[in-house]
C-alpha cells in the first residue's frame, strides 16, 4: 500500500472543496512565523469523518462504513535542532500553548484533559510503531507545532483522531520517515489509546485512508479499506445537535464502560456455549465468539437467548468467572476505572445483540450500494441503526433522538448518530434535490429556536447543518 501522499498544491488535497483552504493555509504559516520566528518545515493535514453506518463495533473487530469529510486539522511543524522541547500552540487562542520534552516514553497526562493530549499521542505513536517493528529510533530534536482545527470539538465527527493523526504525520514527515498509510492508521489507532479512551481503530482509518468520492468499507486485522461508491442522485447531510460529548471525560462511564461490557459479555456468552470457563477468559470481542457459531444473525439469536436481560451484577460476573474484574481487567487502567465508578452492572445481552445486528447493517449497507442501490432500503437500515444505538447501546440523547426525528420528519430518507454518541452529530441520507429543501425545514424545526435562545449563532448554522461530499485522507504538505 502507498504511503501518506506529500504534495505541494493545497488545490490537490481538497480539489472541488477547496473552499477558504489558501487563504486559511496562509493565515496559519503567517502565525506560525509571528509566533515562532520563521515559517514551518511542512504541514500536515488529516480529516474528521462521518461514519454512515456501523457504531461501536470497529473495537469488536467488525467492518464499518465511514467517509472522510473536508472537515481537518492542519498541523504545521519547524524543526529545532539542540532543542529538547517540544513546543505545542494552536491558532485559536482559546488553546493554550504548552510545552514538552522530547521523550517520546514519557506518559500522557491523562489527568488533565488537555487538548494537547492527543498531540502527544500523535508523537508517541510514531516511536512506539518504530520500537515494535524493531527500527531504529531517530536522534531526538525540538519541534515547534502549531494546530489550526475545523473539525467542531465534541461532536462526534473525530476531532480528536483527526489531532492524533495530522499530528503523527507531521512528526513522522519531520524525521523523514515514510510509513505505508496501513502501518499510520493502525499505529494511530494504538496510539490514541493513550489519551485514555479505548478506540476500535475506524476515526484513524478514515482520516488517513480517505479517498474523493468514496467512502470506505474499513476491515480491521490487518487495517484495509475498500471503496464503497454512494449510490448516485443522494446525498448525506450532517447536523451537530449541540450537546458535547467529550469521550475522554466521560469515558468511565459511557464509551469505555460499553468497551467492557462487550468484552464481559464475550467471555459470558462464550461459557453460555460450552467453552471452558480459562478457555473463555482468553476471549477479548464478540467476533470471536461469532466464529463459534456461524453467521451474525444466528450470533444475534445466540445471545439474545443464552444472555439475560437487565444488568449483570459484579458479584454476579465474578462468581461465574471465577475471578475478581479487578484480576480480569488488571493490565487497563482504564477498565479499573471504570469498576470504580460503576454501580449500575453490565448489560451484556443488550451491548451484545447491537453489536451482531449492526455488523450484520454494515455489509447490508455495502451491499446494497454495489447492487442496484435502494435508497429506501439504506435509509431503512440508517434508521434501524439508530434504534440500536438508542435502546440496545444507550448511546444517544434526547438532542440527538429529536435531530434524528427532525431529519426524517422532514424529508430525509434515513438518519442516525454518527460518532460515539451522547451528543455530536446526526447523519441524513436524501435525494439529491431535497438537499436544499431539507436543510431548510431542519434549520427551522431544530435549530431555530436554539439560535433564538443563544445556544448557536446565526452565522454558526454552516458549521452545524451542512451537506459534505466524500474527501481525501491525510497529506503532507511542503512548499505550500
Amino acid at each position: 500500500m502507498t504511503g501518506v501522499p506529500v504534495v505541494n498544491d493545497i488545490k490537490v488535497v481538497y480539489g472541488d472543496q477547496l473552499g477558504d483552504a489558501e487563504e486559511r493555509y496562509a493565515r496559519l504559516i503567517a502565525t506560525f512565523e509571528e509566533q515562532y520566528g520563521g515559517k514551518p518545515d511542512l504541514l500536515a493535514r488529516s480529516p474528521g469523518r462521518v461514519n454512515l453506518i456501523g457504531e461501536h463495533i470497529d473495537y469488536e473487530g467488525y467492518s464499518v462504513l465511514p467517509m472522510a469529510l473536508a472537515l481537518d486539522t492542519i498541523v504545521a511543524v519547524k524543526v529545532d535542532v539542540g532543542s529538547d522541547k517540544l513546543i505545542v500552540s494552536n491558532t485559536n487562542p482559546e488553546y493554550t500553548t504548552k510545552e514538552f520534552s522530547t521523550d517520546p516514553s514519557q506518559q500522557v497526562d491523562t489527568a488533565s484533559l488537555h487538548w494537547t493530549n492527543y498531540c502527544m499521542c500523535g508523537y508517541k505513536g510514531v516511536f512506539d510503531f518504530l520500537g515494535e517493528s524493531g527500527k531504529a529510533l531517530p536522534d531526538a530534536f525540538g519541534l515547534k507545532i502549531m494546530v489550526d482545527g475545523r473539525v467542531p470539538t465534541g461532536s462526534g465527527l473525530s476531532s480528536s483522531s483527526a489531532l492524533t493523526c495530522a499530528t503523527a504525520v507531521a512528526v513522522m514527515a519531520a524525521h523523514q520517515l515514510s510509513f505505508t498509510k496501513a502501518e499510520v492508521a493502525d499505529f494511530t489507532c494504538k496510539c490514541e489509546r493513550h489519551s485514555g479512551t479505548q478506540s476500535g481503530g475506524m476515526d484513524q482509518a478514515i482520516s488517513i485512508m480517505g479517498e474523493v468520492g468514496v467512502a470506505k468499507l474499513v476491515d480491521f486485522n490487518p487495517v484495509r479499506a475498500s471503496d464503497v461508491k454512494l449510490p448516485k442522485g443522494s446525498a448525506f447531510l450532517i447536523g451537530n445537535c449541540l450537546a458535547v460529548s467529550n469521550k475522554a471525560v466521560t469515558a468511565h462511564e459511557r464509551y469505555n464502560l460499553r468497551v467492557m461490557e462487550c468484552r464481559l459479555a464475550s467471555i459470558v456468552l462464550a461459557m453460555e456455549l460450552g467453552v471452558a470457563q480459562a478457555e473463555a477468559l482468553e476471549y477479548s470481542t464478540l467476533l470471536q465468539v461469532q466464529k463459534l457459531i456461524g453467521s451474525l444473525e444466528e450470533s444475534e439469536k445466540a445471545a439474545d437467548k443464552l444472555l439475560h436481560d437487565g444488568a449483570y451484577t459484579k458479584v454476579e460476573l465474578e462468581e461465574k468467572l471465577g475471578k475478581s474484574l479487578e484480576e480480569l481487567f488488571k493490565g487497563s487502567p482504564a477498565s479499573l476505572l471504570v469498576l470504580q465508578h460503576n454501580t449500575k452492572g453490565f448489560k451484556l445481552h443488550d451491548r451484545s445483540v447491537h453489536v451482531y445486528s449492526e455488523a450484520a447493517r454494515v455489509h447490508k449497507f455495502s451491499d446494497e450500494c454495489a447492487a442496484n442501490p435502494s435508497l429506501q432500503r439504506l435509509g431503512e437500515l440508517m434508521n434501524a441503526s439508530h434504534e440500536s444505538c438508542r435502546n440496545f447501546y444507550e448511546c444517544s440523547c434526547k438532542e440527538l433522538d429529536e435531530l434524528v426525528e427532525a431529519f426524517r420528519s422532514c424529508g430525509a430518507i434515513g438518519a442516525r448518530l454518527t460518532g460515539a454518541g451522547w451528543g455530536g452529530c446526526a447523519v441524513a441520507l436524501v435525494e439529491l434535490d431535497m438537499v436544499d429543501s431539507v436543510l431548510s425545514r431542519v434549520k427551522d424545526m431544530f435549530f431555530k429556536a436554539r439560535i433564538e435562545s443563544g445556544r448557536l449563532l446565526e452565522d454558526g448554522i454552516s458549521e452545524a447543518l451542512f451537506a459534505s461530499l466524500p474527501s481525501s485522507g491525510a497529506a503532507i504538505l511542503k512548499g505550500v
